[in-house]
């Protein structure tokens, strides 16, 4: 088994002790849960992909540079900057960041369901149902596992909508706002939510108390329309170590996949009500350093009118070769032993040419975006996503990107996640040169991440699916071009 595995990292001979994946490697061998035979493994590159040299070679001092083939970013990684393993620089202690003593005044949390706007809909914990457009006297009568409500401080406001496009709230959302602000609780609520909205935009105490209830309720649009919306999971710690502030890694694969869905469904309802929205950016910033304000774990779905400058560029690369996915993230991940894992309905592999350790987990599915995609195949992603999340250090901040084919494009974009991992931090020679400085290779990425995705699966704490030389590595697996 061990000399399946140094095949795979392209080690020469196996050492006479092996380190870090020894233990990994003697749990599979005794606990082994593949049913398949090893995929044969190649680290030749075909003649015919010899291009692939142009965005990825390794110069002789042992320096990797890399150009993403979609977005052309240029990145490096120097031998005298480089490390084996990412790791933390800091141990996070939950409510540290916030001074929140205790934790039970993080304005997230379970306690605290008045101190966010008005829930537009959450999953109840235990029976798993869906319920919408909650009143205020029902916020309590259930837990929520995950609430979807509205973000107090919006990106693309719902100001923008309504003076650029003359946006208003469809005849339900009025519905609801009406029933809700005709209770005392209802209305207090959505008026403090405003004045602290205000507060924040630093608007003069004196001004905020001169103005009128009725100016209030127009404002209070947002919260029942607007399309900057939040996905709050119930836990902010862990169950056995409240000083462990609660991570995507740290859900049981069920939980991640009912994140999952409720994300999706939000995808949904924004653009059932936004007709002039034509993407929803979708993304989880983990930690401080990858740009959150709070420390509670938490999704972000932005209803934009636009289709981003990351799809754009994608986009140029895909119109010059449909098949680009596949021959140049896939495929190309594939021949050179950057598979991370694989199942039936996506992939994860280590990607290159990004400014921060990176690995892309890919749905193989012919549907293109999320809220097309069949259960199994959501259950698939969301599977990879989890597993990746869990083999790195929780202390480490990182970034989810999801991108798929907006709704007014033709052309197929398969629905793919990036996450994004923030060790480093961009300094001058970055920002003169425009050439980034990733601080570890892909190979070394993928050494780190590979045991400690066998140690997860035989301890059953991810789903079962094949693991790096275990994968089949079938050539254009990725079936969007058929849709």
């Amino acid at each position: 088994m061990y000399q399946e595995i140094a095949k795979y990292l392209n080690v020469a001979s196996p050492p006479a002790e092996p380190t870090g994946l020894r233990n990994a490697i003697l749990d599979f061998e005794q606990h082994s849960i593949a049913q398949r035979p090893i995929a044969k493994m190649t680290t030749e590159i075909p003649a015919e992909e010899e291009r692939y040299l142009d965005f990825y070679t390794h110069k002789k001092d042992g320096t990797t540079k890399q150009t993403n083939p979609f977005t052309g970013t240029v990145v490096w990684t120097m031998p005298s900057r480089s490390v084996k393993r990412i790791s933390a620089n800091k141990k996070y202690v939950a409510g540290e960041h916030h001074g929140l003593k205790p934790l039970k005044d993080c304005v997230f949390c379970s306690a605290n369901y008045m101190e966010t706007p008005p829930e537009k809909a959450r999953i109840v914990k235990g029976d798993n149902s869906l319920l919408r457009r909650i009143g205020p006297h029902e916020i309590f009568d259930t837990i929520a596992e995950f609430r979807r409500v509205p973000n107090l401080f919006e990106l693309v406001s719902f100001d923008y909508w309504a003076k650029n496009y003359d946006y208003e709230l469809s005849p339900d959302l009025e519905e609801h706002k009406s029933r809700y602000l005709s209770t005392a609780t209802g209305r207090e609520h959505v008026i403090r939510m405003i004045d602290l909205k205000l507060e924040h935009d630093v608007v003069p105490k004196g001004k905020i108390w001169a103005m009128s209830d009725a100016e209030k309720m127009i404002m209070a649009n947002a919260f029942f329309g607007g399309g900057h919306e939040l996905i709050i999971p119930e836990r902010h710690t862990l169950l056995h170590d409240q000083t462990k502030v609660f991570s995507s890694g740290d859900m049981t694969p069920e939980e991640h996949y009912r994140y999952f869905c409720f994300t999706i469904d939000g995808i949904r309802d924004i653009f059932a009500h936004i007709r002039y929205a034509p993407y929803v950016s979708v993304f989880q910033n983990w930690l401080p350093e990858a740009g959150t304000s709070v420390e509670h774990l938490h999704k972000q779905l932005v209803a934009i009118d636009d289709r981003g400058v990351a799809i754009r560029r994608e986009l140029k690369q895909l119109r010059r070769n449909k098949n680009a996915y596949n021959d140049d993230a896939a495929n190309f991940a594939a021949y050179r032993n950057l598979m991370l894992a694989e199942n039936d309905h996506a992939i994860a592999f280590v990607d290159i040419g990004h400014r921060y350790p990176t690995v892309a987990i890919f749905s193989k599915s012919r549907n293109t975006r999320p809220q097309e995609h069949e259960d199994e195949e959501v259950r698939s992603v969301s599977d990879l996503v989890h597993a990746c999340h869990a083999a790195i250090d929780r202390n480490i901040p990182c970034n989810e990107e999801w991108y798929y084919q907006p709704r007014d494009l033709s052309d197929p974009i398969p629905w793919h996640i990036l996450i994004k991992w923030r060790p480093n931090v961009s300094a001058g020679f970055e920002g003169g040169t425009r050439i980034y400085i990733n601080p570890i290779t892909p190979e070394d990425l993928r050494d780190q991440i590979v045991p400690k995705l066998f140690e997860l699966k035989n301890s059953s704490k991810i789903s079962t699916f094949p693991i790096a030389f275990e994968c089949s590595c079938e050539t254009n697996c990725l079936r969007y071009v058929e849709g």
